[in-house]
């Protein structure tokens, strides 16, 4: 189902120079395991211990659930930290990078379905932002930067939420740099194409939707979605991610790349491993900044099922719905933070996968009341197998299950 590569983030980070990998050893994570894998579902926790070997991963999870029920719920490997090590759990947390847009995409659904918030207001408009270096700035809309049609082409431009380096140099701003920063130097830029005209994949639009949501709502962007959406589900683990290691929430992973950058923390150019420092993790917030586990994440994944306490079902079709542009030659499309494609079965799955150094997560929902995710504290690098296999290894796993178990480990969990 995966429409999108994101390897290319490898190439934000100016100077990247391979080092070390951290992490536990891969036999640990083949071997040292966590949670409750029911004997129907065995075919899942194979197929994970085998893609965890194959790319040397030391920290996973999976969870899978059906028609409301979490039925699996798994943790591989061993977290290290400097003075301890402890098994991976099914509920440690991870970043879960780009798979925190459908977070976002549900809290602007939100606003809009109790009235604080219209999806066809200019988001020039809703945050101060000048149009003078391009008037086509006005014409992007909250709609387009929910569905990736603003008109910004991170190949034509860099992204700007992996340009810490220039954008400090071209401000003449001390690192770290802010949101302000970022807005600041993109703003003054020209669109890459017209609004509305096509489909290109833009973290810098999910950044700003975080923005509108804190000006529209009046919180900060945790605050609102911990509250107004997480809390509701009885979902209380999910934070928002810190840089470093020494930053590290507890009971979260720790994650392992062999690139190294130098840090985007501080001008002191010191060059430290890619996943600590050489990314800026707070200003990731509403496009790729948020820990959770794997069982958080199908529970999350329940909010869209059907109306709730968080979502109405007019809520929940606007966020699958087709965009004014952008439906692929198979047949997807980006929704509020999902990438979309009718089943065949009168249904739609909806997916989506996330990727920074050190993480790599993908999350689906498709036919028959099915969903699971994935989660590991590396990504596909150089040299590694690939990671995007994971989609149709977990959907031949689903396809496999004779019979379904009904246990749901909800309770142990939350």
């Amino acid at each position: 189902m995966t429409t999108i590569s994101r390897r290319r983030l490898l190439q934000a980070g100016a100077g990247v120079v391979p080092a070390l990998a951290l992490g536990a050893r891969p036999a640990e994570a083949a071997t040292i395991t966590t949670g409750v894998v029911p004997s129907a579902l065995a075919g899942f926790d194979s197929a994970m211990k085998t893609y965890i070997a194959e790319r040397g991963i030391g920290c996973a999870q999976l969870a899978v659930a059906r028609k409301g029920k979490i039925l699996l719920a798994r943790g591989y490997g061993v977290q290290r930290r400097s003075t301890s090590r402890a098994a991976v759990e099914p509920t440690s947390l991870f970043r879960i990078a780009s798979l925190s847009k459908n977070i976002t995409g549900a809290a602007i659904a939100r606003l809009a379905q109790d009235g604080k918030l219209n999806l066809g207001a200019s988001v020039a408009s809703l945050l101060g932002l000048p149009t003078t270096a391009d008037p086509r700035l006005a014409k992007v809309t909250v709609w387009r930067l929910l569905q990736h049609t603003g008109g910004w082409d991170r190949g034509v431009l860099p992204d700007p939420l992996w340009a810490d380096h220039t954008i400090s140099a071209s401000l003449d701003v001390p690192l770290p740099i802010g949101h302000a920063d970022i807005m600041k130097w993109t703003t003054a830029r020209k669109l890459d194409f017209d609004p509305g005209s096509k489909h290109v994949y833009s973290n810098y639009g999910y950044m700003l939707l975080g923005r509108i949501i804190e000006k529209v709502s009046g919180m900060s962007y945790e605050s609102y979605v911990r509250q107004k959406l997480l809390a509701p589900l009885g979902i209380t683990r999910p934070r928002l991610g810190r840089s470093l290691a020494s930053e590290a929430a507890s009971g979260e992973v720790n994650y392992a790349s062999k690139y190294t950058n130098k840090t985007v923390l501080d001008d002191s150019g010191t060059v430290v491993p890619y996943p600590y420092g050489g990314f800026n993790m707070p200003n990731q917030d509403a496009n790729g900044g948020w820990l959770a586990s794997a069982v958080d994440m199908v529970k999350w994944g329940f909010a869209f099922d059907a109306a709730g306490p968080v979502l109405n079902s007019t809520s929940i079709s606007r966020v699958f719905a087709k965009p004014e542009t952008g439906v692929s030659s198979g047949g997807s499309w980006y929704g509020f933070g999902w990438y979309v494609r009718n089943n065949g079965e009168g249904g739609l799955n909806t997916w989506h996968n996330g990727s920074m150094p050190g993480t790599f997560a993908f999350l689906a929902r498709i036919q028959n009341g099915v969903s699971y995710c994935a989660i590991f504290n590396r990504r596909e690098e150089e040299g590694t197998p690939d990671f995007d296999s994971i989609d149709p290894i977990l959907g031949n796993a689903a396809s496999g299950v004779k019979t379904w178990p009904t246990t749901d480990l909800a309770p142990r969990y939350f």
